[in-house]
């Protein structure tokens, strides 16, 4: 009987940490943000996610935000460096969004299962939507020139994080003003027509996702999917971020969110908290 593939993961550390802030500039609609985590791991999995909170000013005269955040990360340098790529949409973004260097970060992680190397001889194709383009960042980094990267945005604004990407990543956008106008998941329909072994890499919103699910499994192409929704503790101890598979319920946090498109009926799960 030959012995199962380990879960491509990076075990965190126990307990939380601060990581220092040291950069923080705007890309178009989102920001880049850089923090030094001295005490983790320098080795996260593409995929993975961490639970961030302000060191200060967590919890405002209202209570706001309530909770850490689940954030995949973009980038990891050797000397211990996490990039982020969050959107100011919310309470807990904007927060984030706010952070100058200097500030400190509360982390937790790497936490959750990340994307498995793609099979021997076969085309990957990284299909990203929105902020679910951060850990592709990372993934073509690791993939390397034979990766093609596909990745859908609302606007032109939200698309100067294409320039993140090496080389010269296809792109839609929703109103076009910037490459396609129209959905990410036209351009993986002709980059699949083109690829004559193609697997699929894809982090979005869970309609992005859906199609790109309900694609693959039409043309029996296999596929990797990592899931967003709503993450309150990062342990799978509050199951709340539950999702339905053919085998049954699994926890993101600690099952995923890298999960096998096969495995699942849909890609349709609740988006995560802001």
């Amino acid at each position: 009987m030959t012995a199962a593939a380990p879960e491509p993961r990076t075990l965190a550390p126990p307990g939380r940490r601060v990581a220092e802030v040291t950069a923080n500039r705007e890309v178009g609609a989102y920001r880049l943000i850089s923090a030094h985590d001295g005490g983790g791991p320098s080795d996260p999995r593409p995929g993975q996610f961490y639970m961030l909170a302000g060191a200060a000013r967590w919890g405002g005269e209202d209570g706001r935000p309530f909770l850490r955040r689940a954030f995949r990360f973009a980038r990891a340098h050797e000397d211990g460096t996490l990039d982020l790529l969050p959107e100011a949409v919310g309470p807990g973004t904007r927060r984030l969004a706010e952070l100058r260097p200097g500030d400190g970060l509360w982390l937790t992680g790497p936490l959750g299962i990340g994307f498995r190397e793609p099979p021997a001889g076969a085309r990957p194709l990284l299909v990203g939507g929105g902020i679910g383009t951060a850990p592709l960042l990372c993934l073509q980094d690791e993939l390397g020139e034979g990766a093609e990267v596909l990745i859908g945005f609302r606007s032109a604004a939200h698309a100067e994080a294409a320039a993140l990407f090496a080389g010269a990543p296809l792109v839609a956008t929703d109103d076009g003003s910037v490459g396609r106008e129209g959905l990410v998941t036209e351009l993986l329909r002709e980059a699949m027509d083109r690829a004559q072994r193609a697997t699929v890499f894809a982090c979005g919103p869970p309609p992005m996702l859906e199609a790109v699910r309900a694609l693959c499994a039409a043309r029996e192409v296999p596929a990797q999917l990592a899931l967003e929704s709503g993450m309150a503790c990062g342990y799978g101890a509050c199951f709340g971020c539950v999702v339905p598979t053919r085998a049954g319920y699994v926890r993101l946090c600690v099952d995923g969110p890298v999960l096998d498109a096969a495995d699942l009926e849909s890609a349709l799960v609740p988006e995560a908290g802001h």
